[in-house]
């Protein structure tokens, strides 16, 4: 039977599974390499997933009201998904964006009629961003308190702390993934930016079969910013460190610390490698966080003991979002 869609609301999730044959033979892998293709999402990536999941929350809440101005901070993808489902509701949409990301998560964000400010054009967030070394957790914090709630119109979705966030993953990318595999999952893996998909992705394969291996990646430190460098010449954008030395205070609410069984720290350099090597094998263009994904899931699938294993790695976006950043240079 034929079917119109109404709404791009109506054509979230349902992304589909790829396994990497091409990249499995040139890197002799005796694992099965599976990706969830999260650009398959009408913006082009896994946030599409929460943007819609936040917003549909606050509304039947009755938190967010015809006119009001829906406000986040992100480093690009969230934002995107926000300000089209903001613009097909019918709502206004201003981000707090994250300066070095690349110059199209800008353009398209205003193409949707969304408002961008840079987090350094904000002279509070600027001054906490510097003495935190780039802590984004503390910029929402000052964010929330000394702006946002000092405006009515304004709601503040807040994805770092938003239940909604994992919650749309345990409920659709999570059985996505165990219904398209028939329950043949031996090991999840995702980067980790508001922990809302690993949380999720996790919570529910674990709830079907306490055996899959959860495992979460993170940059390495020569990928985040420090005393010496404050602003690293390579980075994987929207992936953010959570393992046992990082400050409670500066982990994600969203992030279920308990649902990973192993982190990996993959280098941006590394990344980027990777994501151009898929491109390719396997003629797929995918961002630097999933080239994260499919090093760490690479790794995995080298290991003895997880040879005939299938491994299932998130790709969150697009290739196309990094044209401009030299990614595939």
């Amino acid at each position: 039977m034929g079917k119109i869609n109404k709404s791009i609301t109506e054509l979230v999730g349902n992304t589909p599974l790829l396994e990497l044959v091409n990249y499995e033979k040139q890197n002799d892998l005796d694992a099965e390499l599976v990706i969830k293709v999260e650009y398959f999402n009408p913006n082009q990536s896994v946030k599409d997933r929460i943007a819609l999941s936040m917003i549909e929350d606050a509304e039947k809440k009755g938190i967010l009201k015809p006119g009001d101005t829906i406000v986040d901070t992100t480093s690009g993808n969230t934002g995107i998904g926000l300000a089209a489902i903001a613009a097909a509701k019918g709502y206004k949409f201003r981000v707090y964006i994250q300066p070095q990301v690349s110059e199209e998560r800008f353009k398209v964000i205003h193409a949707f009629g969304g408002e961008t400010i840079k987090l350094t054009e904000e002279p509070g967030l600027a001054k906490i961003l510097k003495e935190t070394n780039g802590d984004f957790v503390a910029a929402i914090k000052y964010l929330e308190e000394e702006i946002i709630s000092k405006d009515p119109s304004v709601v503040f979705v807040n994805q770092i702390a938003n239940p909604a966030n994992p919650r749309i993953h345990l409920e659709t990318t999570g059985p996505e993934i165990w219904e398209d595999t028939n329950g043949k999952v031996d090991i999840f893996v995702a980067t980790v930016g508001t922990g809302g998909t690993i949380t999720g992705v996790g919570e529910f394969l674990k709830s079907k079969n306490p055996d899959i291996k959860v495992v979460g990646v993170q940059p390495g430190p020569n990928s985040l910013p420090s005393d010496e460098v404050p602003v690293p010449e390579h980075e994987i954008t929207g992936v953010h460190p959570f393992s046992a030395d990082v400050p409670k205070n500066r982990i994600p609410a969203t992030l279920n610390q308990n649902i990973y069984d192993e982190i990996i720290t993959i280098e941006a350099l590394d990344a980027y490698a990777t994501a151009r090597e898929v491109a390719k094998s396997d003629g797929i263009l995918l961002g630097e966080s999933s080239g994260a994904a499919i090093n760490a899931a690479t790794q995995l699938a080298k290991r003895p003991e997880n040879k005939g294993k299938r491994i299932v790695a998130v790709t969150a976006d697009t290739g196309l979002r990094y044209l401009s950043s030299g990614l595939f240079e």
